[in-house]
């Protein structure tokens, strides 16, 4: 069945209201770089490091963003190839009036269901599943109100307006799927530090370290020599402009991230223990 001219012509009016705003380039770019950052602050989080003291730029985020966004893009593929297939069923077999009424009346209750739960967030908020249930739910019962007041010639603001909210939700969803998508990949690091670079530190004070990894050797004193320790067991976590985030090793319950600039310190990288 095909759109209605009337309908057609007011989602292009809607969406050329949209673009005289923002171009679909830079929302991209926005988006992708939201997305990046999301997954990249609880990444880094998990090591207890602030992203923003990292000191990334828009770019670095960007370029981050794709691991973020696999998961949430094949699943809203799956989601919209599901709901498409739906649709046409229901546009060959239209339901009777009574059928559209029992449907938006069961939107109306998952979109009152979903509203309970936002309101709830007090007492429900820790659930761990909490930021990806609540939108979904929300965001399923938009839809079906989109579709119900689409079929019955209600005005194209009020379903647009179902629209938005309903992306705005599958957002949300999207942005908690993000943020578990850097915890994963901050525990997978955790647990293979071994894969990360091998970093020889020498410095000029002692660091006082007590996480038990790292192995501090005192250096032998010369009239030239500015270092006076040796630190192994290093490995580099992250390196953004001239400062080097550096992690033990091995993961311990009281290790933590040494942030060093590259200036104060003697850096060197060990080769792989992978002979050619």
């Amino acid at each position: 069945m095909t759109e209605a001219p009337e309908s057609r012509s007011s989602w292009e009016r809607w969406y050329a209201v949209a673009t005289n705003f923002v171009a679909p380039a830079t929302f991209v770019t926005a988006l992708l770089f939201y997305f990046g950052y999301v997954s990249s602050r609880a990444e880094y989080a998990y090591f207890g490091v602030d992203v923003d003291t990292i000191g990334l730029s828009t770019r670095d985020f960007v370029m981050r963003s794709p691991q973020a966004l696999l998961v949430p893009v094949l699943l809203l593929t799956v989601l919209g190839a599901v709901l498409l297939a739906l649709v046409r069923l229901l546009d060959r077999h239209l339901p009777t009036d009574d059928g559209v009424g029992w449907i938006q009346r069961s939107g109306w209750a998952v979109v009152g269901l979903g509203a309970v739960m936002v309101l709830g967030y007090r007492w429900i908020g820790g659930w761990a599943p909490y930021g990806l249930v609540t939108p979904l739910v929300l965001a399923a019962g938009l839809l079906v109100l989109a579709w119900v007041w689409q079929r019955t010639g209600a005005r194209g603001a009020a379903v647009a307006l179902a629209v938005i909210a309903g992306g705005v939700c599958l957002f949300w969803a999207m942005a908690t799927l993000a943020e578990w998508t850097g915890t994963g990949v901050a525990k997978r690091t955790a647990r293979n530090f071994d894969e990360l670079p091998a970093v020889v530190l020498d410095t000029k004070e002692p660091l006082y370290l007590t996480d038990g990894v790292v192995q501090e050797t005192r250096l032998p004193k010369e009239a030239d020599q500015q270092f006076g320790y040796r630190y192994r067991g290093f490995r580099l976590l992250i390196q953004a402009g001239d400062r080097m985030f550096l992690v033990p090793e091995h993961w311990t319950p009281s290790g933590s991230t040494l942030m060093v600039p590259t200036d104060d310190v003697r850096v060197r990288f060990r080769f792989v223990n992978d002979p050619p």
